[in-house]
């Protein structure tokens, strides 16, 4: 099962910023997980100490967490501010900050600028492909699995798998999800449309359409036997391009949550135009999990 100690909220106080805010506080409150909000800014402070503008923020910190603390739950939210003042890159801020913290989650909103982001990629781009933990990232216009009330409406996830060590970490974080919140598990294997991309099939010498059966027999394979008594699971073979096949699946399917693993190899700043995780992020019609797979021991149990 997730095990989720310390979630990180990177958030610049913003109406907008607060969306992802909700997530957080909704998996801090389900996990009893301590809620670390983390505000990057240059402004000058008020004195050399800097308390004036400190104590500013911390209040704003409050004014943004009172919407979504629900008073007819049980527990307090255990939660806290920090300021990071001093930083050249606000992506690299919030990992440096993650790794200090050991925070097991960072949950963060993308304001989904993809032609900017093309090339200069964006900051939960950043985050996702350098952070030592798994990272949750909302966008604007989404289909949302999280209330206004915080209550957690996790009803289908799906999973990206390609059978690399990285998507077999986000199969087990998928899977965990699915069975605390009795969601429905999509996985997905794409295929290149030339056909035979993995070395088994290439060795295999398979036609097309054995090619399908070969690979929709390794994603039964690669989930665990117990699961198929719990939750339901739809396993998908599609030929194309990778993230169009991933996001087109998760708008016909009414998917709340994509799981994708995505390993620092994975991640090219010479790849003009991203990997899939990036394509992925800035065009998901609801919200993105990345697993990390640093982070297997620290956030993470198998059931």
């Amino acid at each position: 099962m997730i095990k989720l100690k310390r979630i990180l909220c990177p958030t610049d106080l913003s109406t907008e910023s607060d969306e992802a805010l909700r997530y957080a506080v909704a998996l801090a409150y389900a996990y009893e997980a301590e809620l670390i909000l983390l505000h990057c800014s240059q402004a000058e402070a008020s004195d050399e100490s800097g308390s004036s503008s400190d104590r500013g923020v911390s209040r704003l910190f409050t004014e943004s967490l009172a919407p979504h603390i629900v008073a007819t739950r049980q527990g307090n939210l255990n939660w806290r501010g920090v300021i990071i003042q001093e930083f050249s890159d606000v992506g690299q801020a919030i990992v440096a900050e993650a790794d200090k913290q050991d925070a097991d989650l960072i949950v963060m909103r993308s304001r989904r600028r993809p032609r900017a982001a093309i090339l200069l990629g964006s900051t939960a781009e950043t985050v996702s492909r350098s952070a030592s933990c798994p990272v949750l990232v909302t966008h604007p216009r989404e289909r949302e699995w999280i209330g206004r009330s915080g209550d957690i409406d996790l009803r289908r996830i799906l999973i990206a798998c390609d059978f690399s060590p990285d998507s077999q970490l986000a199969l087990n974080y998928g899977l965990s999800l699915a069975q605390e919140y009795q969601g429905e598990v999509h996985v997905l294997h794409v295929l290149a449309k030339t056909g035979h991309d993995e070395p088994e099939l290439a060795w295999s010498n398979s036609t097309e359409s054995s090619a399908y059966k070969f690979v929709a027999q390794k994603i039964q394979q690669s989930i665990p036997k117990e699961v198929f008594l719990w939750c339901k699971v739809v396993n998908v073979v599609r030929s194309g391009k990778t993230h169009n096949e991933v996001i087109a699946y998760a708008r016909e399917n009414e998917i709340d949550l994509i799981c994708m693993g995505a390993s620092g190899g994975d991640w090219s700043l010479s790849r003009a135009f991203g990997s899939n995780v990036d394509r992925v992020l800035r065009e998901a019609p609801c919200p993105v999990f990345i697993a990390r797979p640093v982070a297997v021991t620290g956030a993470m149990a198998s059931a």
